[in-house]
């Protein structure tokens, strides 16, 4: 019996035959083992409980599966938010915590796991067939008023730092602030110390005006871990071809993800995702676009449980005052035809399909990322 990726490889050949690329495009590729960087993303089995998931005491929720179905997947490391984001608890407090936890994890799981300090140990973690993991925020509202705390943070191996999540903090606006305020004087100083201790300055989920102040203020190449384009999709989420156009010009990096924003009104699928990369490669060049899924590997075994489970998550986001336009309980925070095991090699031969080079769908796969965390953390 034929199996299922022989199935894809077979129909994706003839696909491309008749468009006139060679037929060997990816699964040359997939042959090559090639860098695949997940610039925001995860790997925990869905399928678990929340409870879980969010557990150090369990593993954060990465149980043999889901170590088997990353290692499946091709990923050589992923940014993996934790610490504060937003709710309730001391923001300082709960991050240091988390630190300190996934510090602890990934050391138990030295077979599997490596803590990423340095582009290195993503080179290293791909070498020794490892899963590198990148420790990142999506809020800097730990930082209180003392921009010093970057520095205990980049002592704990944290590597990547969003300014906002979509509310405000004290460094400017999120993306669904109407006020639209830039950097403040203490994000300048936050800014200034991220790029002293050698850390990725995140714009994701940022206003427009604090995205364009930050990327400006930096001495270093920033990134947009993930987003999509607001040309394609006019949602607060996505970001302005301003935007995407400056952080290329610093010589930073831009991730698309995998999220209910590619698409207004619906449910986004794999050709979605394909139509906002192409948009990004036009405006920001081939060299500074990738990916930053948002989501984890393992599939979903029970749509009906995880459904609900939506449901009460978007419930629980609007009442929080959270949520972004475009998030419905009618619509997964992922791509139907793009997900599991196979995603990221599904990936590679869409845009083989589309006649995009190996050597593009290298970069953004991983290299791309993996040229701007070199020049930051080196």
């Amino acid at each position: 019996m034929t199996d299922r990726r022989t199935f894809l490889h077979s129909a994706a050949a003839a696909s491309l035959a008749s468009l006139g690329i060679p037929a060997t495009a990816a699964p040359a590729l997939r042959d090559k083992r090639p860098l695949i960087i997940d610039a925001l993303g995860g790997i925990d089995n869905i399928n678990l409980p929340v409870s879980r998931r969010e557990n150090a005491d369990s593993d954060f929720g990465i149980d043999a599966r889901a170590l088997a179905d990353a290692k499946a997947s091709g990923l050589t490391a992923f940014n993996m938010t934790i610490g504060y984001v937003f709710g309730d608890g001391d923001p300082y407090e709960k991050t240091v915590a988390e630190v300190q936890a996934w510090n602890a994890f990934i050391q138990r799981k030295p077979a599997d796991l490596l803590l990423v300090r340095g582009a290195a140990d993503i080179r290293r973690a791909h070498a020794e067939k490892r899963i590198g993991v990148i420790l990142g925020f999506q809020n800097a509202a730990m930082m209180g008023n003392d921009a010093r705390r970057v520095e205990v943070f980049a002592k704990g191996g944290v590597r990547v730092i969003q300014l906002t999540y979509n509310g405000p903090n004290q460094l400017g606006d999120g993306s669904m602030a109407p006020a639209n305020k830039g950097l403040t004087p203490f994000g300048r100083e936050v800014v200034a110390e991220l790029n002293r201790h050698r850390i990725l300055v995140d714009l994701s989920h940022s206003g427009e005006q604090i995205c364009l102040d930050a990327a400006a203020a930096s001495k270093a190449p920033i990134i947009i871990s993930h987003t999509g384009c607001r040309a394609i999709a006019d949602l607060p989420r996505n970001k302005t071809d301003k935007e995407l156009r400056l952080v290329a010009d610093k010589g930073g990096f831009v991730g698309i993800y995998f999220m209910p924003f590619l698409a207004v009104g619906r449910q986004p699928m794999a050709a979605d995702l394909i139509t906002h990369i192409e948009h990004a490669i036009n405006i920001c060049g081939e060299d500074h676009v990738g990916i930053g899924t948002d989501g984890t590997v393992p599939q979903i075994d029970d749509m009906k449980i995880y459904m609900k489970g939506l449901e009460d998550e978007v419930r629980q986001r609007r009442a929080a005052g959270i949520s972004a336009p475009g998030e419905r309980p009618d619509i997964v925070p992922f791509l139907p035809d793009l997900m599991g095991r196979d995603k990221f090699w599904k990936l590679a031969d869409l845009l083989a399909k589309r006649g995009h080079s190996a050597s593009r769908i290298e970069k953004i796969l991983g290299t791309n990322f993996l040229r701007v965390a070199d020049g930051v953390w080196s």
